[in-house]
Formats: structure tokens, sequence, C-alpha cells
């Protein structure tokens, strides 16, 4: 009996036929609205926030078994704080504050457990986010600095150029080549 995997990201209580999944159930010839339909259900309570999904067909009899994943610690630490982004100036800014008590949450969503080992990870994650633990909320100070951060973030990824388009007009090549082919800084004057 030989077994088709589709794995997908699908955002939770939303899949729909449309890309990723369609395409790829569609050639195996199974009930896509009854696919669809399951995973929906099994990812109500993840609304908003991108879930692993996989489904399992055997492609001789058409059954199928769908196994949903956790979503990222990130996107689970996110959803507990309602904010939209992790500070974009890590160690300068903070982004949020978790209590105790949530990351066990968080970690008990994430792993189905809330041990030592399991919230150490919510902690890093949260920490490589700029969220802190146990420190309170965030003063409207730090909040605006955080809006002002993101924007700036924001505002220098649409300016920068896409990988392999070359300098805008005016701008200076920073590095030329060697005869060699290697790399070298041009000396200011």
């Amino acid at each position: 009996m030989p077994k088709e995997k589709v794995e997908v990201m699908v955002e939770g209580g939303k899949a729909t036929a449309a890309p990723p999944l369609g395409p790829a159930l569609g050639p195996l010839g199974v009930p896509m609205q009854k696919i669809i339909d399951e995973i929906n259900i099994k990812t109500k309570d993840l609304k908003g926030m991108q879930v692993p999904v996989t489904v399992i067909v055997d492609s001789a009899t058409k059954d199928f078994e769908i196994k949903v994943g956790s979503p990222p610690a990130s996107a689970l630490i996110r959803k507990e704080l309602g904010i939209q982004k992790g500070s974009s100036e890590t160690g300068k800014i903070r982004a949020g504050d978790l209590s105790e008590e949530q990351v066990k949450r968080i970690a008990s969503a994430k792993f189905g457990s809330a041990e030592e080992r399991y919230v150490n990870q919510i902690k890093g994650t949260a920490r490589s986010m700029g969220i802190t633990i146990g420190e309170g909320s965030l003063s409207k100070e730090e909040q605006k600095a955080a809006e002002e951060a993101h924007k700036k973030a924001a505002e220098a990824a649409e300016a920068k150029p896409a990988e392999g388009e070359e300098a805008k007009e005016g701008e200076e090549a920073k590095e030329e080549e060697t005869p060699s082919g290697e790399a070298k800084e041009e000396e200011k004057e």
C-alpha cells in the first residue's frame, strides 16, 4: 500500500483548496473538501497562526490521515502578548514581557508539557525576540521606541536593493575586484 505524504503550512482554521494544499492534493484523487474541512476543525483554536499540517494519503484506497503540528514558539509568544513582531533591536528595545505562568502555558501548548527544559526553550525564544520574563509591562516610552524601531527596520528593508540588483545610480560601490578576483575595500581619502 503506497502512501503519499503532503506537508504544508496553513493558517489555522482557514485551509482552502488554493495553493499550497489544493495543487498538492488534487493529483492524489482524494475528497479535497472533506480533508480541508477536517483540517479546519483540527486547527480552529490556532486561528491567525501558521500551522504545519501533514496529510497522509493511501493512494490505493484514498483513505487519509491528518496530523497537525504545533505552531512555532515565536507565533505562540506573539499570540500570547498580542503583538505582531518581536523587537528589531533585541537587547536594546523590549517588545513585551511574559510572566512565568504565561511561559508555562506556551510550553504546554507547544510541547504538551511545562517541564523545565521546555520552559527554558520558550524563555530562550522569547529572549531572542526581545521579550523579557517577569520584568513587568512595557512603559509608553518602550512601546513608542519599539514601534519606531519596527518602522525604521521596514523602511530599511524597502530601501535595500534586492540580492542580485545593482546599486542605484549615484550610489558608489564599496568594494572593487582585484585582478585575482578577490574583493578589496576602496581607500577613502
